[in-house]
């Protein structure tokens, strides 16, 4: 008995223990997802947004959070692309989903299936800072604002094409003044809106001028009212970047009067409303007509007191100018003289002519005669200066000139010859001041080599060596480097000469003596 006892111990408490079920890691979590989608369902929780990413796949990953607990949240691709504001960090909104777990990474996190802001305070408060940094960037600045033009053309509308705002600018536009309307379908609520609005102001701004599809002169880009989220597309910041881009000028007409959009900022002219931005475009056809009726007129009218006003200055003028009958009677009566004196006016200038021709006639003979005369005398003249020369007073004058400078040439030679010779002594004594024989003179004497140039150093002679001694008068003597007395030399004297040489002077000694 003891021995079952111990027995039954054990078991009984194995037993106990293998009672609850064993469950795997993903049959747990399994059941922790089952409940908790069927507990929270539908949850609608408000939180501010924390981290956003936002993959390839074009979901969105959040956070949401207050200030002690944060949740993470996930968009599908499908509700990402229908949502009416982009999630932004720090924004406040009311996300509607269920929670549900993710067994990958043991966390919870809520599916959403919509997101608006928590309120329009939140959304103002984005609205406020996006404005004020676009505004510090001068996207706003009023000198980038043109002009609308007065009579377009060609208009582009930037709206949806299936609701009332563009038959409404179509209908006020048809009514004031018909044009040419190119309309560009976009989104004007929802994600897609910003980004086919952004677009088609650079589509429009893009088109050629003189293209197949014409440029228009003006923009509209209108919608319709609705509340601040609706009209949240047009706050964004690729919209406004695209209006205050546009070269062409915008206008802008989003919402109702009270609406205000940040693309109202950029744009050049803004419009209350839709209608409110046809009737900005383009003038009333009516009114231009009476104005060019009432220009018509006063054109009119300026042209008639132009005329009535030249008419009067012709009167005017003509009353003090002369009548032409008075102008014109000096001049015939002239005329009628000259018409009575026209006949005589040939037979005097003939009678004139033959009187002045006959006294020509009269003095020609007198003249050629007196000219005949003048010749004569000049001939004569001529002959009597032409007196004969014999050729004996030729010759005696050749002679008598030939004498005379003979004479001449005699008394002028001395002194020719004077003159030469006293400047021939001043070269000789220059010469004899600059010579080297005066130093000759003076008891020196130059020694000259075989090759009879002079020696200036006597280290240059060698033992041996010819040499040449030159004294006063010209007198030389040939000797030998080393040897005694030395021989007489260069020139053949007389024995007589040699012998009235004079014998050395005792103060000079033997230049080769030892």
């Amino acid at each position: 008995m003891f021995e079952d006892d111990e027995d039954d111990g054990p078991s009984a408490q194995t037993k106990a223990k293998t009672n609850q079920t064993e469950l795997t890691v993903s049959e747990l979590s399994a059941a922790v997802k089952r409940t908790v989608e069927d507990r929270f369902g539908l949850v609608r929780v408000r939180a501010e947004i924390g981290r956003v990413s936002r993959p390839r796949s074009g979901h969105i990953y959040l956070s949401l959070k207050d200030d002690k607990a944060v949740i993470d949240g996930v968009m599908w691709k499908g509700v990402a692309s229908r949502l009416s504001i982009q999630p932004e960090e720090g924004l406040e909104v009311v996300v509607t989903g269920k929670l549900t777990t993710f067994p990958g990474q043991s966390k919870y996190q809520i599916v959403i299936d919509k997101m608006e802001p928590a309120g329009a305070g939140a959304l103002m408060a984005m609205l406020e800072a996006r404005r004020k940094a676009l505004t510090a960037e001068g996207l706003f600045d009023t000198e980038r604002k043109r002009a609308i033009p007065s009579l377009p053309q060609v208009i582009g509308v930037v709206t949806s094409p299936s609701g009332a705002v563009i038959r409404d600018i179509l209908h006020r536009l048809s009514e004031r003044f018909p044009c040419h309307v190119l309309v560009w379908p976009v989104a004007v609520q929802g994600e897609k809106c910003a980004a086919e609005v952004a677009a088609a102001i650079h589509g429009f701004d893009a088109i050629a001028a003189g293209g197949p599809i014409p440029r228009p002169d003006v923009l509209i880009v209108a919608r319709g009212g609705g509340s601040l989220e609706d009209l949240w597309g047009f706050n964004e910041e690729i919209v406004v970047r695209a209006a205050a881009e546009c070269s062409i000028p915008l206008i802008s007409a989003v919402g109702h009067e009270t609406d205000t959009t940040l693309i109202d900022h950029a744009a050049d002219l803004r419009a209350p409303t839709p209608t409110g931005a046809a009737e900005k475009a383009v003038p009333v056809r009516a009114d231009l007509i009476a104005q060019v009726d009432t220009l018509s007129a006063r054109r009119l009218r300026a042209m008639q007191r132009s005329l009535r006003d030249a008419r009067e200055r012709v009167v005017q003028s003509a009353r003090v100018l002369p009548k032409p009958e008075a102008l014109l009677a000096e001049k015939r009566q002239q005329l009628d003289l000259a018409v009575e004196r026209l006949p005589r006016g040939p037979a005097s200038v003939v009678r004139e002519k033959t009187q002045a021709l006959r006294l020509t006639a009269d003095r020609l003979p007198r003249a050629f005669a007196a000219r005949m005369e003048q010749t004569k005398s000049a001939l004569a003249a001529s002959r009597a200066s032409l007196r004969p020369v014999s050729l004996q007073a030729r010759i005696r004058e050749a002679q008598g000139s030939s004498q005379a400078q003979a004479k001449r040439l005699h008394a002028a030679a001395p002194r020719i010859a004077m003159r030469k010779r006293d400047g021939l002594n001043a070269l000789t004594r220059t010469l004899n001041s600059l010579s080297y024989l005066r130093v000759l003179d003076r008891g020196y004497a130059v020694v000259r080599g075989d090759d009879g140039k002079i020696i200036a150093d006597a280290a240059t002679i060698a033992a041996g060596d010819s040499l040449s001694i030159e004294f006063k008068e010209r007198k030389t003597v040939a000797a030998t480097a080393g040897e005694g007395t030395p021989a007489p030399f260069a020139k053949k004297r007389k024995a007589k000469t040699a012998a009235k040489l004079k014998p050395t002077p005792p103060e000079q000694t033997d230049l080769f003596g030892e």
